[in-house]
């Protein structure tokens, strides 16, 4: 060894005097950069729980884990941190579609338990909650398509000239793509009022399988051909996606998978019936909530007979609906599918007229009905009973039967639901200029935002806050319509306002035929008084129970009647509670 090596370690004493490199105090002095991927926070009210971030971490450093109460659009599920998993990727930051999940610039956390290392970001109490400081997704990085795929649809000149389906459907490529959005959350499925497993069929389109989807379909959906098409799609204004851009077209997915396979092949792909258990239910109504419990009770080897006063099944599927939004061949191809299962179908069979309920309910083991709202409301003002008004219901009704309605050059609609916006759009299809009254704000209109937009695509002209008061004879129309104008009342918090009349604010329409669609009533009149005493509660519905049982003995209800959304997805909802709560009161349920 020389000397050099002897002396050498001596000389790192010069560096005693020179400035250090490490930090005596690195907590004080070393904070993070501005967007540096330190510990995660959390804003739980922009968070819906959609567990996006724990399906993307490739290390299971997120469980999602129960912090509030389950509410539409919200699980109530939040992020929990794992960080002797995490590895700081941000994946899960990038991939929220509410942008609530992002990164503080905090990275010291010292602590003798190893537990604590575990948290939920913004729940539990941490001193960098609400830092604002650290990792965000950058504006304008996506790692998902915050778009949809257009649906391909007839021009507004084109729609006009017939009642040809104005929404095209989407191709193979199309449909795949819009699949392809899904982060399959299960978010919809809470939400949709059948609990249809949305993620899973959509699911079978991405792998091409209709046969799948078809199945999956049919678990809670026995009308899909119809539903895909006018289903209110509750399912999309929670969609997850639509934090971020637009829902996913869940109905047209539906629509989809039911269009790519013929009735033909239903019956080699759907379950067969069990066999035949020697018990008789008869249904009244064929709309959406008889036919869907129609198609369930037979699945579990009931005869079913169903009864319904009008020429054809369908209900307001048929009759409420106008082809152009719901072709007549697609309602008769989810009809046809339950009656090849064996169901019995009786089209003009009045119950009360043509057949008595009493003798229904004598020779059935339980009873079903599922018959809407067939009464028109109407205005209740001066010259509703003149010639050439005519409700909304009445008019679609006339059309769907073949008939060319007599609405003359001018027609005023009056209502802001589906019906007024239907009333609207079939009158123009027939030539006539159309303007629709509704008293309240557009944003309060009940119609589809869809329908609104195509009506006023259409030609048609709305007027808003406007309160209907009179009808008197015209000279140069058949009509004159008197209005005036609404201001909006607050009735307090959480109310919506109330329209008041403006005072000396009258107008006129001269017009030649006035159509009211504010809503409408259930009619009864066809059950015994004292069975119709007992079976209606507060507000006109029918009183039901979870399985939609009513306090009659072996007597169920559901749809219109009984249910406030008053959909179609609703009542096919209904129909299927009530096909398992009949099955339990007879004895045949297995869990």
């Amino acid at each position: 060894m020389s000397l050099k090596d002897i002396i050498a370690p001596f000389s790192v004493w010069k560096r005693v005097f020179e400035k250090p490199y490490t930090n005596k105090k690195p907590i004080d002095t070393r904070p993070g950069a501005p967007r540096y991927r330190g510990f995660h926070v959390n804003d739980l009210d922009t968070c819906i729980g959609c567990g996006t971030c724990e399906e993307i971490c490739q290390n299971a450093a997120i469980d999602m884990v129960p912090v509030r109460e389950t509410r539409h659009g919200d699980s109530g599920l939040r992020p929990k941190m794992d960080y002797g998993r995490c590895c700081w990727c941000a994946l899960c930051v990038d991939i929220c579609p509410s942008g609530s999940l992002g990164m503080s610039n905090e990275y010291l956390w010292v602590d003798g338990d190893p537990e604590v290392f575990r948290f939920i970001p913004g729940h539990d109490e941490k001193s960098w909650n609400d830092s604002e400081l650290g990792y965000r997704r950058a504006e304008g990085y996506d790692l998902l398509e915050g778009s949809r795929v257009p649906m391909p649809m007839l021009s507004v000149e084109e729609s006009q000239k017939s009642f040809v389906e104005m929404v095209q459907g989407y191709s193979k490529e199309q449909a795949k793509a819009e699949a392809d959005r899904c982060i399959a959350c299960g978010i919809c499925v809470a939400t949709c009022p059948a609990h249809m497993q949305v993620p899973e069929y959509i699911k079978a389109i991405r792998d091409d399988d209709m046969v799948e989807g078809l199945r999956i379909v049919y678990q809670a959906n026995p009308l899909p051909a119809s539903c895909g098409r006018v289903c209110s799609h509750a399912c999309e204004y929670v969609c997850a996606m639509k934090h971020k851009g637009e829902a996913i077209s869940i109905r047209w997915l539906k629509r989809y998978i039911v269009d790519q396979i013929y009735l033909g092949e239903y019956s080699k792909i759907l379950h067969e019936c069990e066999p035949d258990n020697g018990k008789k239910v008869a249904i009244i109504g064929s709309g959406p909530g008889g036919l869907s419990a129609a198609y369930y009770l037979r699945l579990l080897g009931y005869a079913v007979t169903i009864y319904d006063a009008n020429e054809k099944a369908g209900g307001m599927l048929r009759y409420g609906i106008p082809e152009y939004r719901l072709p007549y061949d697609q309602v008769e191809k989810d009809i046809e599918f339950i009656a090849s299962l064996g169901v019995e179908f009786r089209q003009n069979a009045r119950i009360g007229v043509d057949v008595d309920f009493l003798d229904i309910y004598g020779h059935n083991d339980a009873v079903f009905f599922s018959t809407g709202l067939s009464d028109p409301f109407g205005l209740d003002i001066a010259g509703e009973d003149l010639p050439g008004v005519v409700s909304g219901l009445d008019l679609l009704a006339d059309v769907t039967h073949g008939k060319t309605p007599d609405i003359g050059s001018s027609v005023v609609v009056v209502g802001g639901g589906n019906v007024a916006m239907d009333a609207a759009r079939t009158s123009r299809r027939y030539g006539a200029e159309v303007t629709i009254l509704y008293r309240r704000r557009e944003a309060d209109m009940p119609a589809d935002s869809e329908e609104i937009h195509e009506a006023r695509g259409e030609g048609c002209e709305i007027v808003v806050q406007a309160i209907p008061l009179r009808i008197e004879k015209g000279t140069d129309t058949r009509l004159m319509l008197y209005w005036g104008k609404a201001e909006m009342v607050s009735d307090g918090p959480g109310k919506r306002p109330r329209p008041v009349l403006i005072e000396g604010s009258e107008e006129v329409i001269a017009c030649d035929t006035v159509i009211p669609a504010i809503g409408q009533a259930a009619d009864l009149t066809f059950l015994p008084q004292d069975i119709a005493s007992r079976l209606v509660g507060k507000r006109g519905y029918v009183e039901v129970d979870e399985f939609h049982r009513t306090p009659v003995a072996k007597i169920y209800a559901g749809g219109d009647i009984a249910n406030p959304k008053r959909d179609a997805i609703s009542a096919i909802a209904n129909g299927h509670s009530a096909a398992k709560g009949i099955d339990i009161y007879l004895g045949n349920f297995q869990d």
